[in-house]
């Protein structure tokens, strides 16, 4: 591969990890307010909703993009364009075909799905929310066929225009929902269904961009298609069987977190029915847990993983050439890097659990002891959870495909069944929900881990990955809580208090990073925006 192929490659992820850092922190954002107007009870049965819908994406079609993009550019690169958009063609009908069929499963199985989860008013997001599946079946392989163009800016634009699109519609039409049925007994089912219409508006939008995009792109494609000098040599089943191999592996390890979080969802509604609690207090705990919980604990996770997502490409190409030193240095750069984030993010959302929740959830305050508790007994999440998702991308880009989906596969069963055990003979509730939350990731990191190590003859440096990101944290935890304590007894100012802890934590955890040389100089610039760090570091002189 050439240096120029390398760096086009380079360039291009970035592009998209940047779009999905962006992506990630808008869907944090309009969260905030969406679960605010909703409620404990609109949220759980928003969540629900929401976790059924994804399972059902995934089944479907949302795994599609990238084996179209990954065929359409090995063919491309070879100049067979006939091939190509013949293959485009043929996983587009394929793709509309089964979403069309969950679509249908969505809308008129919702009412069996309400009982089944026993959730009273499930069915009402479920039904606004089924077109999005077919939706997102055109918009998935439109994607898959400008990425594997080896244009990722198409990609990047629409997912940033749904994600905006679907923040204003779901705030506007939850607001609308619950005023207009503010009288209703099923006011939060209705909210509920307000805040998925997002979801289905936000698709719509960026499939039109996508084609109107497409449209101006067809006389360059027809002057393709014209200088192939092979022509059509695959056949439809050929194409599909293609699709099939390099999709189903992509399918099963998606879909195993994607049910984790369902077959939750599934467990606990009827566990706790079993045990006598009424439906709004299963779904305002489930509101609990899925909103201001896991919101928070998705944020830095997000992030984190999206901006290491640009060095994936790069260990691939180093994987193509066989250099074991160069794969081994770039993994040992971008775990050290997530861990960097991670830890301190997850010692943040403990030690200010209470602050941040007020700060964010103002009007959820019925249960802010239990919310507050959850974040602090369960944040170690954060930390298991960026390195079992950087591991499993490690692995899938060292040609492992099937090994990151034995290790969640194995996980999910230990996961399915402590969680059963913990609900059904404890009186845990919410908190077994914690454990589980905290356990799976756990175990696909300690798998990872030992394939990683076996596949590369690869170890970790502890200290510098490890050692001082923890003790950076601890000093960093301290300063926060201490500024926000201090602040709060002299101006009784919540929000102002948060805002000075937080800048604090940010601004103490860099300086012990640098001054504890826990990044030489070439880790920083390898880092997003790592020329600026340097320059900074050198001014405070805290670089040799």
């Amino acid at each position: 591969m050439s240096t120029q192929r390398k760096n086009d490659l380079l360039r291009q992820g970035s592009i998209l990890a940047v779009a999905g850092i962006l992506v990630r922190l808008i869907g944090i954002l309009y969260r905030i307010p969406m679960s605010n107007l909703l409620g404990d009870v609109g949220n759980g049965i928003y969540s629900v909703a929401y976790g059924i819908y994804s399972v059902t994406l995934t089944l479907s079609s949302s795994s599609l993009p990238l084996a179209v993009s990954k065929l359409i550019a090995q063919r491309s690169i070879q100049k067979q364009h006939q091939n190509a958009y013949r293959l485009f063609r043929v996983a587009l009908i394929f793709s509309l075909a089964v979403g069309a069929a969950a679509a249908l499963f969505l809308f008129f199985g919702a009412d069996f799905l309400e009982e089944l989860y026993a959730r009273d008013g499930l069915a009402k997001p479920l039904r606004i929310v089924a077109p999005t599946v077919l939706v997102m079946s055109g918009l998935g392989i439109l994607r898959g066929f400008f990425q594997g163009k080896n244009t990722m800016i198409p990609t990047a634009v629409s997912q940033l225009l749904e994600q905006i699109v679907n923040a204003l519609v779901s705030i506007a039409a939850i607001s609308w929902m619950m005023k207009v049925f503010a009288e209703s007994q099923q006011q939060a089912a209705y909210g509920a269904a307000g805040g998925i219409m997002g979801t289905l508006a936000g698709a719509l939008a960026a499939l039109v961009f996508l084609i109107f995009i497409f449209s101006l792109c067809r006389p360059h494609l027809r002057r393709q298609l014209r200088s192939d000098p092979y022509g059509i040599t695959e056949s439809p089943q050929e194409i599909l069987k293609s699709l099939m191999i390099t999709v189903i592996p992509v399918i099963l390890s998606q879909t195993v977190y994607q049910i984790g979080f369902t077959l939750d969802d599934l467990m606990f509604g009827n566990l706790m029915d079993a045990k006598g609690i009424d439906n709004a207090t299963i779904s305002s705990l489930q509101g609990v847990f899925n909103s201001q919980y896991n919101i928070l604990i998705n944020a830095p996770v997000a992030v984190a993983t999206a901006m290491a997502s640009s060095t994936i490409p790069s260990i691939a190409a180093s994987t193509a050439s066989g250099n074991r030193r160069e794969i081994r240095r770039k993994i040992r750069g971008v775990i050290k890097f997530n861990i960097a984030v991670a830890i301190p993010a997850a010692v943040g959302l403990a030690v200010l659990a209470r602050p941040i929740l007020t700060l964010l959830f103002p009007s959820l305050t019925a249960y802010r002891d239990l919310s507050s508790n959850l974040l602090v007994y369960g944040s170690s999440a954060v930390v298991f959870f960026a390195l079992s998702t950087i591991t499993s991308a490690v692995l899938q880009s060292i040609n492992q495909m099937r090994t990151p989906v034995i290790h969640s596969a194995i996980s999910m069963g230990l996961h399915v069944v402590l969680l059963y055990l913990l609900l059904r003979f404890t009186d845990l509730g919410i908190y077994g929900l914690i454990i589980g939350n905290v356990t799976f990731p756990l175990v696909i990191c300690v798998l990872n881990w030992r394939s990683v190590g076996i596949a590369l003859s690869y170890r970790q440096e502890v200290g510098k990955t490890f050692f001082i990101p923890l003790i950076s944290s601890a000093i960093m935890g301290l300063f926060a809580r201490g500024t926000y304590t201090a602040l709060f007894s002299l101006t009784e100012r919540h929000s102002l208090s948060t805002a000075a802890a937080i800048l604090v934590a940010v601004l103490v955890y860099c300086f012990c990073l640098l001054w504890f040389r826990c990044f030489s100089r070439q880790e920083l610039y390898d880092l997003p925006f790592g020329g600026r760090v340097v320059r900074l570091a050198q001014r405070l002189h805290l670089l040799p």
